[in-house]
């Protein structure tokens, strides 16, 4: 009878558990891609990931949290909104829309210092056409 060592097995398993765990955020499934904002191809893919993981998973908590400003400039949180707007409730419509409208101010003020004025730029074109399609729908439905 042979006996295997599973020890390797089991270090592989707790090594790629701890990779997961450190992509991941309490907020969001896929955390990291929100703050994520260069353009290296490991974080567009995170980003990539994370508005996966927004778009298709049905729990909505994540419209209510607070984002830094890395997330604006990230665009994902945005993009997921404006992607979900026919599925969201009035009642998260009115947190999305708040939020693109917030965009501005926390980008330009001191949490958005460490952006580059190219990030901000495209955060804040972003965030004026998110307003103007969650308006847009919740005129049609609220």
């Amino acid at each position: 009878m042979m006996i295997l060592d599973r020890r390797p097995l089991l270090a592989v398993v707790i090594a790629a558990a701890a990779a997961v765990a450190a992509c991941s955020s309490t907020t969001v499934g896929t955390g990291s891609g929100l703050t994520c904002v260069d353009d290296s191809p490991g974080c567009v893919e995170r980003r990539q990931r994370t508005l996966r993981y927004l778009v298709e998973n049905e729990d909505r908590t994540w419209i209510k949290a607070h984002p830094p400003a890395e997330a604006y400039a990230s665009g994902v949180r945005l993009f997921a909104m404006q992607k979900k707007k026919k599925e969201l409730s009035c009642e998260e419509l009115r947190y999305a829309r708040a939020e693109a409208d917030k965009a501005p101010g926390v980008l330009r003020g001191p949490e958005g210092a460490g952006l580059t004025h190219a990030q901000i730029s495209r955060a804040l074109i972003l965030a004026s056409e998110v307003s103007r399609d969650l308006a847009k729908e919740m005129k049609r439905r609220c």
